[in-house]
């Protein structure tokens, strides 16, 4: 009989904020009915067979200074988890990927979210691109011919790493220079390459996807002279409501990710057009949209992924 306990592969908690991590939220919501354990991905292993984390049972309350209490450190067999949740953070690396094949080993016994052969397959940034009627202009290269085009065509353009996250790495170039988009493509081989939405400075949407459903959203306000929305970067949260333009494109993505085994995930909008980042990895959100409006999507995760 499988015990009572999920499993969360994730950054060490000492790392997270509990203002606004979604792990902590979700972990909380269910921690009254299953133990939670928690482990980093480098310590995944598969050992005569089993896929074992060395890792420790764990408690969150955001009532304490220290949100977080290790209960007791342990090699877990993951087979005698109910659900593992795959909550680390990009860049989406060798490790990262190689965590994806271990837990592979058992999809069969354990739910596992997001499916790990899924979130190895959906590039984060690259698979919008079939999604490119909803997009500003968009190119995926390293062809520094093509790159010059698009800025031919456009005053400014945004340049951001396929594989990065939280808004690490992005720039913001006025005018085409070649030093400066080698020197990047040098670092990050493929990039994409995005005509900037000046109505970034009003904010984005975050839209939040559980189980082929649209279930929520908030909005984020760069800071002032910045055009980053993410809330790492500073961005303020605010209250949204999604347009019908927003609510048609989300529906249909909804749609795909379901088809493709994708539990929960997150798109963002800029000027109602797609930004491209399509968030399978770890999606957060959800602890801001519950101190904005009071709606706790943690209970439809699990009443969704315990149906």
């Amino acid at each position: 009989m499988t015990n009572k306990i999920v499993a969360i592969q994730g950054n060490h908690p000492s790392t997270l904020n509990p203002i606004t991590d979604t792990s902590i939220f979700l972990a909380n919501e269910i921690q009254d009915k299953y133990k939670i354990f928690y482990y980093e991905p480098k310590n995944l292993s598969i050992i005569n067979g089993k896929v074992i984390a060395k890792g420790y049972f764990i408690s969150f309350n955001y009532n304490s200074k220290k949100f977080f209490k290790i209960i007791k450190k342990q090699n877990l067999n993951l087979e005698n988890c109910k659900f593992i949740l795959i909550r680390q953070d990009p860049p989406f690396n060798l490790e990262y990927i190689s965590t994806t094949y271990i837990l592979d080993h058992l999809k069969k016994k354990v739910k596992i979210i997001n499916d790990p052969t899924s979130i190895r397959n959906i590039s984060e940034k690259l698979y919008s691109a079939k999604y490119k009627k909803f997009m500003p202009n968009t190119l995926f290269s390293q062809d520094l011919i093509e790159i010059k085009k698009i800025f031919s065509k456009n005053n400014k353009i945004i340049i951001k790493p396929i594989h990065s996250y939280s808004g690490n790495d992005i720039l913001l170039l006025k005018k085409f220079d070649q030093k400066k988009i080698k020197k990047f493509i040098k670092i990050h081989d493929h990039i994409m390459i995005q005509s900037f939405l000046p109505k970034i400075e009003k904010g984005d949407k975050r839209v939040f996807i559980i189980n082929g459903k649209v279930v929520g959203a908030i909005s984020r306000i760069p800071k002032k002279g910045s055009y980053l929305s993410n809330m790492s970067k500073g961005a303020m949260p605010v209250n949204t409501k999604l347009t019908n333009k927003e609510m048609v494109i989300s529906k249909i993505i909804a749609k795909d990710l379901k088809k493709e085994n994708i539990f929960f995930s997150g798109i963002d909008f800029i000027d109602q057009k797609l930004n491209g980042d399509i968030n399978v990895t770890s999606p957060t959100g959800l602890k801001t949209l519950f101190d904005l409006s009071n709606i706790n999507l943690a209970k439809t995760f699990w009443k969704e992924l315990k149906a």
